[in-house]
């Protein structure tokens, strides 16, 4: 029975938290694959080569209805102007919740530089979507009639804007963005939590060794407040990479830390914990080709399970301009 009770107190605080944060594209750390775009518009066409990402995510092998996402996105410059245009779409399901959603991204990069090869770079981008919710109650079990249950498949879609900007100075990278910058109501307008669905990501970084060197080394930061919930969560990254005669290979480690405790009752105490996980992250550049994993360990005490978050990234990169960035910089070169 102690069990059972602690089994539905996670699960509970599991749902109504990602009940919040059914808010659009979630944050996971697929941004490190060096595919910044899928969290900040100013990063399309910001490479000298154009992008393809494909991105799928499984967490809880072996339970039904276990969430699971997969984004797909591509960016790129038009032509040899100074614009960029990219897309995204993607599905995301968690039990009963689920969404999916597409946006549309023009970025507008001004350089700084004397020439082509000094990286000095400012982006502003603009991104337009539309995400439809969906609420499957047809499986609710409950005693007697519920007025905020109707027995059916809520279903809703809206539309929000992000917008952001990126500087790049040789290898030293900062992004910020506002996203879901509307407010929109829920699926169900009895029990939305909050309307106000508007994040801000804040991340910056640098990249310590020399254009075309062995190795290389690039510590991270990223920070995102969600306005509407006043919540707050930081993650704090390393990365290394290895030249190699086919391309690259890297590796990292990444650790996010939310500000804000969830209170539970266990044992006749109210106790409370913070989100915290450990992901790390394996990946290779073939030539033109990209492939990383990752896995996500959730080292909170009382959790539906501690492990099983696994995710793989495939991408390709195509129409590359012949003379590269004379800097370190992974997410641009």
């Amino acid at each position: 029975m102690k069990l059972k009770y602690i089994l539905m107190v996670v699960l509970g605080g599991f749902f109504a938290q990602h009940a919040r944060s059914q808010e659009g594209l979630p944050i996971y750390t697929d941004y490190l694959t060096d595919n910044y775009y899928l969290i900040h518009p100013s990063m399309a066409g910001a490479a000298n080569c154009s992008k393809v990402r494909l991105t799928a995510r499984q967490q809880w092998f072996g339970h039904e209805d276990a969430p699971k996402l997969l984004t797909l996105s591509i960016n790129g410059r038009i032509g040899e102007t100074a614009s960029g245009v990219g897309g995204i779409l993607f599905t995301d399901k968690n039990g009963y919740h689920s969404q999916t959603g597409a946006y549309a991204t023009y970025a507008h990069h001004l350089m700084f530089s004397r020439s082509e090869t000094d990286l000095n770079m400012l982006s502003f981008g603009l991104s337009a979507g539309f995400i439809q919710y969906k609420l499957d109650e047809t499986s609710f079990l409950f005693d007697g009639p519920d007025p905020i249950i109707d027995g059916i498949v809520q279903n809703e879609t809206h539309f929000n804007l992000d917008f952001g900007f990126s500087y790049h100075f040789l290898n030293f990278y900062a992004h910020a963005t506002v996203k879901n910058m509307l407010k929109n109501s829920g699926v169900n307008k009895d029990i939305n939590i909050t309307s106000n669905l508007r994040r801000y990501l804040i991340s910056t970084g640098y990249v310590f060794g020399k254009y075309g060197s062995e190795w290389s080394y690039e510590p991270s930061v990223m920070f995102q407040y969600r306005d509407g919930t006043k919540e707050a969560s930081i993650d704090l990254n390393a990365k290394v990479y290895k030249n190699v005669e086919f391309g690259k290979i890297w590796g990292g480690l990444s650790y996010r830390n939310s500000f804000d405790g969830a209170e539970y009752t266990q044992t006749g105490s109210i106790n409370s914990q913070r989100l915290q996980q450990i992901t790390p992250i394996l990946g290779v550049n073939y030539k033109e080709f990209m492939f990383a994993y990752n896995y996500t360990y959730q080292s909170n005490s009382v959790v539906f399970t501690n492990g099983g978050f696994h995710q793989l990234t495939l991408g390709y990169n195509f129409n590359c301009k012949r003379e590269r960035y004379d800097c370190n910089c992974p997410a641009v070169n």
